[in-house]
């Protein structure tokens, strides 16, 4: 059951974390660890967008932990929704996924720190704190892979493939990794099908593909190399 808490007296002058993360045990370990400082605390937790933004009206907190991957929701379209609504709040994304792929996404979203959630303990409350003093929070190297881009590095400007999709893009690629159909795609983002298989058609082109087979085949071997890392 995601956590919910209201603000105390006792915490009503401490940094206010508000955690969205699908697995309990997540959520309970970065619990720990911020409420061991005294000046942070964290008011809540949810497991899905749609609780998390209500949450965010009712606990008014200061940063906002966001998992990439959520229950029945996606943490970058999250991240989007909750700068559009709330332009002030900073927004910490984690993620197990490759940070090459994931981080340079997250911040564009608007997060102000993306971190690897095996690092995430060492790191958590560095990245409050940074984000918190107006600053971003990335590895070192995505740090250095960014730097490259300004100067013009052409190694580092020349995308991959899959780095060249876009958000949506990118969204139904991993739905399609997962062995969703159409449809099934549909429903979940709130979109027609239609509109679904034009994306699809769009992603066989930016893949160099040639039919709706290769593109699951691609998308499938893509998720597992992504699991292996």
């Amino acid at each position: 059951m995601a956590l919910k808490k209201k603000k105390d007296k006792t915490n009503e002058n401490k940094t206010q974390v508000l955690i969205v993360d699908d697995h309990p045990v997540v959520r309970d370990g970065l619990t720990t660890i911020i409420n061991h400082q005294r000046d942070m605390n964290v008011c809540g937790g949810d497991d899905d967008a749609y609780k998390a933004l209500k949450a965010i009206g009712q606990l008014k907190p200061d940063v906002i932990i966001v998992d990439i991957s959520l229950k029945n929701s996606d943490g970058i379209e999250l991240t989007k929704s909750i700068k559009a609504r709330h332009p002030k709040l900073s927004v910490i994304v984690l993620s197990v996924h490759d940070e090459s792929v994931y981080a340079e996404r997250a911040l564009r979203a608007g997060a102000r720190a993306y971190l690897m959630k095996d690092a995430v303990s060492e790191n958590i409350v560095t990245a409050i704190r940074t984000v918190l003093s107006g600053e971003i929070y990335v590895s070192d190297t995505i740090s250095k892979k960014i730097l490259h881009k300004l100067a013009g590095d052409k190694t580092e400007i020349a995308k991959s493939s899959i780095e060249n999709l876009s958000d949506r893009e990118f969204e139904i690629f991993r739905l399609i990794a997962k062995g969703l159909k159409a449809s099934q795609i549909a429903k979940n983002l709130h979109l027609s099908v239609k509109t679904v298989e034009t994306y699809r058609g769009r992603l066989k082109e930016k893949l160099n593909l040639d039919s709706a087979t290769e593109l699951l085949q691609y998308a499938i071997k893509w998720a597992k190399s992504e699991d292996r890392k």
